[in-house]
């Protein structure tokens, strides 16, 4: 049993903000374009990078499909990664297209997409929209907005919502998305996720069952499983099918009580993704296309590359993205970072280079790893920061140090939760297990004997995580 972490991030620092609004009234067209519509865009800019949001409003008759053109002003502006549409650029010209789940737009119906750019000389706002190839003959007006923290998208509601269609997290939510920085429910509010991990199913298969399950949802009032699925140390590379059909098996307990998945692709040593890119492809091309109905899945693919550069684990990325996108276009997919997934810090790097070159695809989030007794106020004042500029989050963290042992610092644990918190960051814990560790949920022999609901099986940590875990959800 290894657990290995190094952790750590850097940011920039804050961000300008600029609205821009328009309303534009269009000419009589054939069905599917629309008779009017108003735009309005935000950009948040740091140096030479930024987020624009755009939300659309139809004023016409009813939509089945869009497509949103607009030109920007400066030739260095450029889109990056882009969410809730499809983009494309030529030259300063920038096409986004709707999805399955946006495309269907009402009279009066509107829906927000944005995405992530870069830019050289200047940041100015584009002044003319089109929407379905009629062109906007409305002007936009510019007119500031009050700057805001980095960590909330304008597009994004973070206000309390009132779940909807059942009381578990999968019936509240539905089909996840991320939204600029956040990962947004079916009806585009932001959310937390929070949860619990695996440890090697591999080794810890008595602790993931209906009654474990059970328990995780009903007593612990989670949202979350995290399905670690180690890829060497005795783990898939051993047994493809096996292993392939046992993560199939938890995706469906996991459904079963109503909570969201994780199938994490558990890489550790050696610490290159492309040494199982190949592992990888099979991997997912299977669990994708199996799951692909399902709306609790998201994909994990690479948990804690080390010992490489953030070109590598891009390069492996946005190899094994399109396996899934092939059969599941709609999921999540965390992307792990350089050193530990610790945005590259541990390596001596930071997360610029992730923003300087996200890997090239939509609705994706980042991975960021800590361990609460080793990583303290130095890496929270830097995530704190780094939230504003990267959708993040924590798959796995743990109470105690690095190792996965020694003893539970629930002071720096609070801290850090608080914090995860107020960023709408979601989280799962290492682990829903009674490994011999004090990072452990339960304490030895709880699998074995079945007692999950019973106070006495818990550890310290347990115990702790679970009280934070069982406070209401904010959705």
């Amino acid at each position: 049993m290894k657990v290995l972490h190094r952790r750590g991030l850097l940011a920039v620092g804050a961000a300008s903000a600029l609205a821009v609004t328009g309303i534009v009234v269009l000419p009589a067209v054939n069905a599917s374009a629309a008779s009017g519509c108003r735009v309005t865009y935000t950009a948040n800019s740091w140096p030479g990078g930024f987020t624009g949001t755009i939300t659309i409003t139809n004023l016409g008759d009813a939509v089945n499909g869009w497509t949103l053109g607009f030109t920007f002003p400066d030739a260095g502006q450029r889109v990056g990664q882009g969410w809730s549409a499809t983009y494309s650029q030529s030259g300063s010209a920038v096409t986004a297209r709707s999805l399955d789940y946006n495309g269907a737009l009402a009279t009066g119906a509107s829906t927000s997409i944005g995405f992530n750019g870069t830019w050289t000389a200047s940041n100015p706002s584009p002044s003319t929209f089109t929407l379905n190839g009629v062109t906007c003959s409305g002007t936009v007006t510019n007119s500031p907005t009050p700057s805001r923290t980095p960590s909330t998208s304008p597009s994004v509601s973070t206000s309390p919502s009132t779940p909807t269609g059942g009381g578990t997290p999968l019936a509240a939510n539905g089909q996840l998305h991320v939204c600029g920085v956040n990962l947004c429910n079916q009806n585009n509010k932001a959310i937390q996720l929070r949860g619990m991990s695996t440890h090697g199913i591999q080794w810890f298969a008595s602790c993931v069952n209906t009654t474990s399950v059970a328990a995780l949802a009903d007593d612990w009032k989670a949202d979350l499983l995290r399905i670690a699925m180690y890829v060497q140390e005795q783990g898939y590379e051993t047994n493809p099918a096996g292993f392939t059909n046992q993560v199939n098996q938890y995706v469906d307990l996991a459904e079963s009580k109503g909570l969201y998945a994780i199938i994490d692709f558990h890489t550790l040593t050696p610490g290159d993704p492309n040494y199982n890119l190949d592992r990888a492809k099979t991997f997912f091309a299977a669990v994708s296309a199996r799951n692909a109905n399902k709306k609790n899945v998201i994909y994990e693919i690479a948990n804690e590359p080390n010992g490489v550069t953030w070109q590598q684990i891009k390069n492996y990325a946005e190899q094994v993205i399109p396996v899934i996108r092939a059969n599941d276009p709609d999921a999540v997919v965390i992307v792990g970072t350089r050193g530990w997934s610790s945005l590259g810090v541990s390596d001596g790097a930071d997360e610029n280079e992730i923003v300087a070159s996200p890997v090239n695809a939509t609705n994706i989030m980042y991975a960021f790893h800590f361990y609460a007794a080793s990583h303290k106020d130095n890496y929270r004042t830097v995530v704190s920061r780094a939230a504003g500029r990267l959708p993040l989050f924590v798959t796995e963290f743990g109470t105690v140090s690095a190792t996965g042992g020694g003893a539970v610092d629930l002071s720096s644990s609070a801290a850090w939760l608080d914090l995860l918190d107020s960023k709408k960051i979601s989280y799962a814990n290492w682990t829903y297990s009674d490994a011999n560790e004090s990072s452990a949920a339960f304490k030895p022999g709880t699998c074995a004997a079945g007692s999950y609901t019973n106070s006495s099986s818990l550890s310290e940590s347990g115990a702790w995580v679970r009280g934070r875990i069982r406070t209401a959800d904010n959705f």
